[in-house]
C-alpha cells in the first residue's frame, strides 16, 4: 500500500516549480530586473529547442516511420481530440473557472506530448519503447509549427495572435530546433554522453520562464483574483480531462487492432502534454502578464499526468508479468490432460 501511494508523491521538479512560483509571489522581478531576466528568458529558450533539435535522432525518426498508423492516431489524440476537449472545456464552463484560467486549458490541450517522461512510462510497461521515441518526437516537432497555429485559430485572444506573429514564433523555435538537429552529427555524442547535466538546462529554463511569467502575473494582481475554490476546481478538470483521453486512446487502440505494445505507445504519448515546450512557448505566445496564468493549467495537468501514467505503467507491467507466468502454468496443465 505504501508503494502505491509512493507513487502519487510529487517528483522533485514538480516541487521545484511550486518552490519557484512561492519565490515570484514573494520577491517578483519587476522593473530593469524583469527585463534583464526576459532577455535571460528568450536565450534560454533558445538554447532548450536547439538541445531538442540536438537530441532527435535521425535513425530513429526513419525507424519509425513505417508505424505511421501507430503515428497518426497519437498525433490525432494529440492535436485533435485534446482540442476538442479543450474547446468544449472553455464554452461549457463558463461559469465555473475564471476566463484566464479557461485559456489555459484550452491552451494546454493545443500542446504537443511530452518525450523523456513517455518514453519511460512505455519502457516500464513493457511497450514499444522504439516507437514511442519516434512517435513523441515527431509530436513535439509537429508542435513546433501546429501549436501556434491552433492558437491563432482557435484562440480568441485580446489583441489576437497574427500570423506575422506566429511566423515569428515559429522562427524563434524552429530556427535553434533545426540548427542542433543539423549539428547533431558534430555535437550528438556530446548531447548524449552528457544528457543527464543538459537536463538541467532543460528545467532551469523552465524554471526561468515559470518565474518570470509569476513575477509578471503577480505584479498585475494574480493572488487577487485567484482564489483557492479556483485551484481545487481546476484539479478536478484536469483529472476529469486526463482520464477521458486515456480512456478514448485505449478505446481507439483496440478498435483499431494495434499489438499490446503498439497500444501502450498510443496510451502514453496520446495522453500527455509537455511542460518542456509549452511553458517556453507560452512566453512568446502570450503577453507577459498573461502567461502565468496561462501556464498553471498545464503545471498542474503536468504533474496529475506524471501520477496517473506512473501507477497506470506498472499496471500494464504487472499483467504482462503476470500473463508470462500464468501461461507456462496452462500449457503445462494443457500437457498433463492430453
Amino acid at each position: 500500500m505504501l508503494r502505491g501511494l509512493a507513487s502519487f508523491r510529487p517528483d522533485n521538479f514538480t516541487l521545484a516549480i511550486v518552490a519557484t512560483v512561492l519565490a515570484a509571489s514573494l520577491f517578483p522581478a519587476v522593473g530593469q530586473a524583469g527585463e534583464v531576466l526576459h532577455v535571460a528568458t528568450i536565450l534560454a529558450i533558445a538554447l532548450l529547442f536547439f538541445l531538442h533539435g540536438a537530441r532527435l535522432s535521425r535513425e530513429a525518426a526513419l525507424a519509425g516511420a513505417l508505424h505511421w498508423r501507430l503515428h497518426l492516431t497519437v498525433l490525432c489524440a494529440t492535436f485533435v481530440l485534446f482540442p476538442l476537449l479543450g474547446l468544449g472545456l472553455r464554452y461549457s464552463l463558463s461559469s465555473v473557472l475564471p476566463e484566464s484560467l479557461l485559456v489555459g486549458l484550452l491552451y494546454l490541450c493545443l500542446l504537443p506530448s511530452t518525450v523523456q517522461s513517455s518514453i519511460a512510462f512505455t519502457s516500464i510497461a513493457h511497450g514499444n519503447v522504439a516507437a514511442a521515441v519516434c512517435s513523441a518526437s515527431l509530436s513535439n516537432f509537429v508542435g513546433i509549427f501546429l501549436t501556434p497555429a491552433l492558437v491563432a485559430l482557435l484562440m480568441n485572444l485580446k489583441g489576437g495572435v497574427s500570423l506575422e506573429a506566429v511566423g515569428a514564433i515559429i522562427l524563434q523555435l524552429l530556427a535553434p530546433f533545426l540548427a542542433g538537429h543539423f549539428l547533431r552529427p558534430r555535437i550528438g555524442r556530446f548531447v548524449e554522453r552528457h544528457r543527464a547535466a543538459l537536463g538541467f538546462v532543460d528545467r532551469g529554463s523552465i524554471l526561468l520562464v515559470v518565474y518570470l511569467a509569476f513575477s509578471e502575473a503577480v505584479a498585475n494582481g494574480l493572488w487577487r483574483v485567484l482564489g483557492l475554490g479556483d485551484l481545487v476546481k481546476l484539479f478536478i478538470v484536469c483529472a476529469v480531462l486526463l482520464a477521458v483521453v486515456l480512456i478514448a486512446t485505449v478505446v481507439a487502440a483496440r478498435r483499431l487492432g494495434f499489438a499490446r505494445a503498439d497500444e501502450i505507445v498510443i496510451v502514453f504519448c496520446g495522453s500527455k502534454k509537455s511542460l518542456a515546450s509549452g511553458v517556453p512557448m507560452a512566453g512568446v505566445l502570450f503577453p507577459l502578464a498573461q502567461v502565468g496564468m496561462v501556464v498553471l493549467p498545464l503545471m498542474l495537468f503536468h504533474q496529475i499526468q506524471l501520477m496517473v501514467c506512473a501507477a497506470l505503467a506498472r499496471r500494464y507491467a504487472n499483467a504482462r508479468d503476470a500473463a508470462a507466468q500464468a501461461a507456462p502454468e496452462g500449457q503445462g496443465e494443457t500437457a498433463r490432460v492430453g
